[in-house]
């Protein structure tokens, strides 16, 4: 099971949902789709503050492409860990996308079921986007 523990925003007022859109948008025009044409950008607020982002990063052989929300949890690990507490990822309108089922596990694992997702109906944890996830305690169980 995720860390439940961790700091998370009491509501989804406590977090600043427009610097995080922004800081998304930022990086979404950052992004390499020389292919798709695709650009995505996704920031995400870490229970010690910080801002970490990214972009989805194409490749001719489509299936290495990275989305977006890989670069932003490469960046978490690579600046000293944490946990997710909110979320948002754009596309190539500075909207609301809702992530992949990939990047959906990704965010579940370096969040948890009470990080805060924008989606394009509102704010919803990510227990309401990725209801029954697969986590580490999955694994421990099968330990037995």
């Amino acid at each position: 099971m995720a860390d439940t523990t961790s700091p998370q925003p009491s509501t989804s007022d406590a977090v600043d949902w427009e610097s995080l859109r922004l800081r998304a948008v930022e990086l979404m025009e950052r992004a390499y789709a020389p292919y798709s044409r695709f650009r995505v950008g996704v920031a995400g607020l870490v229970d010690d503050g910080r801002v970490v982002a990214g972009c989805n990063v194409e490749n001719a052989a489509y299936g290495v492409a990275l989305c977006a929300e890989c670069g932003m949890v490469s960046e978490l690990h690579a600046t000293g860990g944490g946990r997710l507490t909110a979320v948002f990822c754009v596309g190539g309108d500075g909207q609301a996308l809702m992530p992949c089922g990939r990047c959906r596990q990704l965010l579940w694992e370096n969040g948890g079921p009470r990080c805060l997702l924008m989606t394009p109906e509102g704010v919803l944890p990510m227990s309401a986007v990725l209801p029954q996830a697969f986590g580490a305690e999955d694994l421990r169980h099968a330990e037995g």
